[in-house]
Protein backbone atom coordinates (compact mmCIF):
# COMPACT_ATOMS: atom_id res chain seq x y z
CA UNK A 1 0.00 0.00 0.00
CA UNK A 2 1.34 3.53 -0.66
CA UNK A 3 2.27 6.02 1.41
CA UNK A 4 1.70 9.07 -0.34
CA UNK A 5 2.13 12.82 0.74
CA UNK A 6 -0.68 14.29 -1.24
CA UNK A 7 0.59 17.96 -0.87
CA UNK A 8 4.38 16.62 -2.56
CA UNK A 9 2.08 15.24 -4.99
CA UNK A 10 0.25 18.18 -6.29
CA UNK A 11 3.57 20.05 -6.05
CA UNK A 12 5.05 17.80 -8.33
CA UNK A 13 2.10 17.82 -11.02
CA UNK A 14 2.03 21.47 -10.57
CA UNK A 15 5.80 21.26 -11.23
CA UNK A 16 5.47 18.96 -13.97
CA UNK A 17 3.10 20.75 -16.19
CA UNK A 18 5.20 23.47 -15.88
CA UNK A 19 7.68 22.21 -17.27
CA UNK A 20 6.17 21.27 -20.00
CA UNK A 21 4.76 24.59 -20.50
CA UNK A 22 8.63 25.81 -21.02
CA UNK A 23 9.07 22.81 -23.13
CA UNK A 24 6.41 23.26 -25.21
CA UNK A 25 6.48 26.72 -25.70
CA UNK A 26 10.59 27.00 -26.93
CA UNK A 27 8.75 25.42 -29.90
CA UNK A 28 5.77 27.35 -29.98
CA UNK A 29 7.94 30.41 -30.67
CA UNK A 30 10.55 29.12 -32.94
CA UNK A 31 7.47 27.22 -35.03
CA UNK A 32 7.47 23.07 -35.43
CA UNK A 33 7.65 20.35 -37.72
CA UNK A 34 4.10 17.61 -37.54
CA UNK A 35 4.27 14.12 -38.12
CA UNK A 36 1.89 11.80 -38.28
CA UNK A 37 1.32 8.58 -35.75
CA UNK A 38 0.19 5.49 -37.32
CA UNK A 39 -3.04 6.39 -35.81
CA UNK A 40 -3.06 9.57 -37.82
CA UNK A 41 -3.04 11.96 -35.07
CA UNK A 42 -0.07 14.39 -35.05
CA UNK A 43 2.97 14.46 -33.01
CA UNK A 44 5.94 17.34 -33.30
CA UNK A 45 8.81 17.37 -31.06
CA UNK A 46 7.46 19.77 -28.74
CA UNK A 47 5.18 16.68 -27.55
CA UNK A 48 8.27 14.59 -26.74
CA UNK A 49 10.00 17.22 -25.02
CA UNK A 50 7.11 17.70 -22.81
CA UNK A 51 6.63 14.32 -21.83
CA UNK A 52 10.56 13.42 -21.26
CA UNK A 53 10.06 17.26 -19.16
CA UNK A 54 7.28 15.58 -17.19
CA UNK A 55 8.87 12.11 -16.69
CA UNK A 56 11.74 13.48 -15.26
CA UNK A 57 10.40 15.80 -12.45
CA UNK A 58 7.97 12.79 -11.83
CA UNK A 59 10.91 10.67 -11.27
CA UNK A 60 12.66 12.99 -9.40
CA UNK A 61 10.51 12.95 -6.58
CA UNK A 62 8.58 9.25 -7.01
CA UNK A 63 10.88 7.22 -8.56
CA UNK A 64 9.01 3.95 -7.94
CA UNK A 65 5.70 5.08 -9.42
CA UNK A 66 4.80 3.70 -12.56
CA UNK A 67 4.40 5.83 -15.59
CA UNK A 68 1.58 6.11 -18.22
CA UNK A 69 2.22 8.71 -21.28
CA UNK A 70 0.44 9.27 -24.55
CA UNK A 71 4.26 9.37 -26.72
CA UNK A 72 5.78 6.49 -24.87
CA UNK A 73 2.99 4.15 -23.25
CA UNK A 74 3.35 2.66 -19.82
CA UNK A 75 6.39 2.39 -17.34
CA UNK A 76 6.20 -0.21 -15.37
CA UNK A 77 7.27 0.93 -11.19
CA UNK A 78 8.22 -0.75 -8.00
CA UNK A 79 4.71 0.83 -6.55
CA UNK A 80 1.67 -0.67 -8.36
CA UNK A 81 -0.90 1.03 -6.35
CA UNK A 82 0.27 4.41 -7.68
CA UNK A 83 0.34 5.46 -11.22
CA UNK A 84 1.19 9.19 -13.44
CA UNK A 85 -1.17 9.68 -16.51
CA UNK A 86 0.30 12.08 -18.66
CA UNK A 87 -0.72 13.94 -22.18
CA UNK A 88 2.38 16.14 -22.56
CA UNK A 89 0.30 18.35 -25.37
CA UNK A 90 -3.37 17.90 -25.45
CA UNK A 91 -4.50 19.79 -28.50
CA UNK A 92 -0.98 18.98 -30.54
CA UNK A 93 -3.03 20.42 -34.04
CA UNK A 94 -3.87 23.49 -32.82
CA UNK A 95 -0.76 23.78 -31.26
CA UNK A 96 1.15 23.00 -34.60
CA UNK A 97 -1.19 26.32 -36.46
CA UNK A 98 -0.42 29.15 -33.77
CA UNK A 99 -3.48 28.78 -31.87
CA UNK A 100 -3.87 29.16 -27.83
CA UNK A 101 -6.14 26.25 -26.27
CA UNK A 102 -3.14 23.52 -25.58
CA UNK A 103 -1.17 22.35 -23.07
CA UNK A 104 -0.36 19.44 -20.87
CA UNK A 105 -2.44 17.24 -18.42
CA UNK A 106 -0.76 15.24 -15.43
CA UNK A 107 -2.40 13.05 -12.95
CA UNK A 108 -2.00 10.74 -10.34
CA UNK A 109 -4.15 7.78 -9.95
CA UNK A 110 -3.90 5.98 -6.79
CA UNK A 111 -5.35 2.64 -6.60
CA UNK A 112 -7.61 3.64 -9.28
CA UNK A 113 -8.66 6.85 -8.04
CA UNK A 114 -7.05 10.53 -9.46
CA UNK A 115 -5.70 12.18 -6.30
CA UNK A 116 -3.62 14.76 -7.55
CA UNK A 117 -4.28 16.75 -10.92
CA UNK A 118 -2.02 19.67 -12.76
CA UNK A 119 -2.43 21.24 -16.29
CA UNK A 120 -1.59 24.33 -18.07
CA UNK A 121 -2.53 26.43 -20.74
CA UNK A 122 1.20 28.30 -21.44
CA UNK A 123 0.26 30.29 -24.89
CA UNK A 124 -2.28 32.01 -22.15
CA UNK A 125 -0.01 32.08 -18.95
CA UNK A 126 -2.54 29.55 -17.44
CA UNK A 127 -1.62 27.29 -14.75
CA UNK A 128 -4.18 24.82 -12.72
CA UNK A 129 -3.62 22.40 -10.30
CA UNK A 130 -5.34 20.34 -6.80
CA UNK A 131 -5.61 17.50 -4.78
CA UNK A 132 -7.87 15.34 -3.18
CA UNK A 133 -9.33 17.58 -0.10
CA UNK A 134 -7.07 20.15 -0.49
CA UNK A 135 -9.10 22.26 -3.58
CA UNK A 136 -8.48 23.78 -6.43
CA UNK A 137 -6.34 26.53 -7.88
CA UNK A 138 -5.56 28.80 -10.86
CA UNK A 139 -2.23 31.09 -11.04
CA UNK A 140 -2.00 33.30 -14.31
CA UNK A 141 1.15 34.83 -14.99
CA UNK A 142 2.76 36.09 -12.28
CA UNK A 143 -0.27 36.85 -9.98
CA UNK A 144 -0.94 35.13 -6.88
CA UNK A 145 -2.70 32.01 -6.78
CA UNK A 146 -6.53 31.85 -6.84
CA UNK A 147 -8.82 29.37 -5.20
CA UNK A 148 -11.52 28.14 -8.43
CA UNK A 149 -15.06 28.00 -7.65
CA UNK A 150 -17.51 26.01 -10.20
CA UNK A 151 -20.26 28.52 -10.91
CA UNK A 152 -24.21 28.43 -9.21
CA UNK A 153 -26.25 28.68 -11.88
CA UNK A 154 -29.02 25.93 -12.26
CA UNK A 155 -31.35 26.18 -14.82
CA UNK A 156 -29.96 25.00 -18.64
CA UNK A 157 -31.45 27.59 -20.02
CA UNK A 158 -29.25 30.44 -17.96
CA UNK A 159 -25.90 27.99 -18.85
CA UNK A 160 -23.02 27.87 -21.11
CA UNK A 161 -22.38 24.36 -22.15
CA UNK A 162 -18.85 23.58 -23.35
CA UNK A 163 -18.39 21.06 -25.72
CA UNK A 164 -14.93 19.02 -26.99
CA UNK A 165 -14.48 17.10 -30.27
CA UNK A 166 -17.35 18.02 -32.52
CA UNK A 167 -16.42 14.76 -34.81
CA UNK A 168 -17.63 12.49 -31.41
CA UNK A 169 -20.21 14.08 -29.92
CA UNK A 170 -22.18 15.30 -32.93
CA UNK A 171 -22.04 11.97 -34.73
CA UNK A 172 -24.95 9.90 -34.00
CA UNK A 173 -26.59 8.26 -31.86
CA UNK A 174 -24.99 10.75 -29.71
CA UNK A 175 -25.18 13.39 -31.56
CA UNK A 176 -29.02 14.94 -31.59
CA UNK A 177 -29.24 14.65 -27.79
CA UNK A 178 -26.08 17.39 -27.56
CA UNK A 179 -27.88 19.51 -29.81
CA UNK A 180 -30.68 19.61 -28.21
CA UNK A 181 -29.03 20.48 -25.03
CA UNK A 182 -26.76 22.85 -27.24
CA UNK A 183 -30.40 24.70 -27.94
CA UNK A 184 -31.74 24.51 -24.69
CA UNK A 185 -28.27 26.51 -22.60
CA UNK A 186 -28.22 29.76 -23.11
CA UNK A 187 -25.14 29.26 -24.95
CA UNK A 188 -22.64 26.43 -26.46
CA UNK A 189 -19.03 26.92 -26.73
CA UNK A 190 -16.55 24.82 -28.22
CA UNK A 191 -12.36 25.28 -27.30
CA UNK A 192 -11.68 21.82 -27.20
CA UNK A 193 -10.14 19.74 -23.75
CA UNK A 194 -8.37 21.88 -21.40
CA UNK A 195 -9.74 25.44 -22.13
CA UNK A 196 -13.70 24.05 -22.27
CA UNK A 197 -12.70 22.56 -19.01
CA UNK A 198 -11.20 25.38 -17.70
CA UNK A 199 -14.68 27.28 -18.32
CA UNK A 200 -16.11 25.11 -15.89
CA UNK A 201 -13.63 25.62 -13.30
CA UNK A 202 -13.36 28.73 -14.01
CA UNK A 203 -17.70 29.87 -13.29
CA UNK A 204 -17.54 30.90 -16.93
CA UNK A 205 -19.50 27.57 -17.92
CA UNK A 206 -21.55 25.68 -16.50
CA UNK A 207 -21.11 21.95 -18.13
CA UNK A 208 -18.12 20.17 -19.97
CA UNK A 209 -18.97 17.00 -22.56
CA UNK A 210 -16.28 15.53 -24.10
CA UNK A 211 -16.26 11.91 -25.91
CA UNK A 212 -13.75 9.58 -27.71
CA UNK A 213 -10.75 10.49 -25.78
CA UNK A 214 -8.11 8.40 -23.69
CA UNK A 215 -7.52 8.63 -20.40
CA UNK A 216 -4.80 10.89 -20.40
CA UNK A 217 -7.11 13.51 -21.95
CA UNK A 218 -9.80 13.85 -19.09
CA UNK A 219 -7.50 12.28 -15.96
CA UNK A 220 -6.20 15.08 -14.44
CA UNK A 221 -9.95 17.24 -15.16
CA UNK A 222 -11.25 14.82 -12.89
CA UNK A 223 -9.97 15.99 -9.54
CA UNK A 224 -9.54 19.83 -10.84
CA UNK A 225 -13.14 19.93 -11.23
CA UNK A 226 -14.43 17.95 -8.17
CA UNK A 227 -12.10 20.13 -6.06
CA UNK A 228 -13.19 23.27 -7.69
CA UNK A 229 -16.58 22.30 -6.14
CA UNK A 230 -17.95 20.47 -9.23
CA UNK A 231 -19.10 17.11 -10.61
CA UNK A 232 -17.18 14.52 -12.81
CA UNK A 233 -18.61 11.42 -14.47
CA UNK A 234 -18.99 9.75 -17.40
CA UNK A 235 -21.96 9.33 -19.37
CA UNK A 236 -23.50 6.34 -17.18
CA UNK A 237 -23.06 8.37 -14.05
CA UNK A 238 -19.95 6.89 -12.65
CA UNK A 239 -16.66 8.21 -11.31
CA UNK A 240 -14.71 7.23 -13.68
CA UNK A 241 -11.89 8.64 -15.99
CA UNK A 242 -11.24 5.33 -18.08
CA UNK A 243 -14.43 5.28 -20.72
CA UNK A 244 -13.13 7.73 -23.13
CA UNK A 245 -16.47 9.66 -22.44
CA UNK A 246 -17.17 12.50 -19.47
CA UNK A 247 -19.39 14.96 -18.11
CA UNK A 248 -17.84 17.92 -16.01
CA UNK A 249 -20.20 20.63 -14.27
CA UNK A 250 -21.42 22.71 -11.41
CA UNK A 251 -22.85 19.98 -10.07
CA UNK A 252 -26.30 21.56 -10.25
CA UNK A 253 -26.84 20.61 -13.47
CA UNK A 254 -25.44 17.38 -14.06
CA UNK A 255 -28.17 15.06 -13.41
CA UNK A 256 -30.27 16.25 -15.90
CA UNK A 257 -27.44 16.64 -18.49
CA UNK A 258 -26.59 12.88 -18.00
CA UNK A 259 -30.58 12.23 -18.59
CA UNK A 260 -30.36 14.22 -21.82
CA UNK A 261 -27.35 11.98 -22.91
CA UNK A 262 -28.96 8.45 -22.32
CA UNK A 263 -32.38 9.32 -23.24
CA UNK A 264 -33.96 11.05 -27.00
CA UNK A 265 -35.31 13.63 -24.84
CA UNK A 266 -35.40 15.21 -22.21
CA UNK A 267 -37.65 17.78 -20.43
Amino acid sequence: MSDLDLERAVATARAAAEAAAAASLVHFRSGVRVETKPDRTPVTAADRDAEAAIFAVIRAEFPDHALLGEETGAHEGADREARWIVDPLDGTRGFSRGGSFWGPLVALELRGVVVAGAMALPALGETYWAGRGLGAFRRVGDAPAERLSVSGIADLADATLSLGEPRCLLAPPLGERVTRLALAAAQARCYGDLAGAALVLTGRAEAWIEAGVKIWDIAALAVLVEEAGGRFTDFEGRPSVASGHCVASNGKLHAEILAALRADGFS
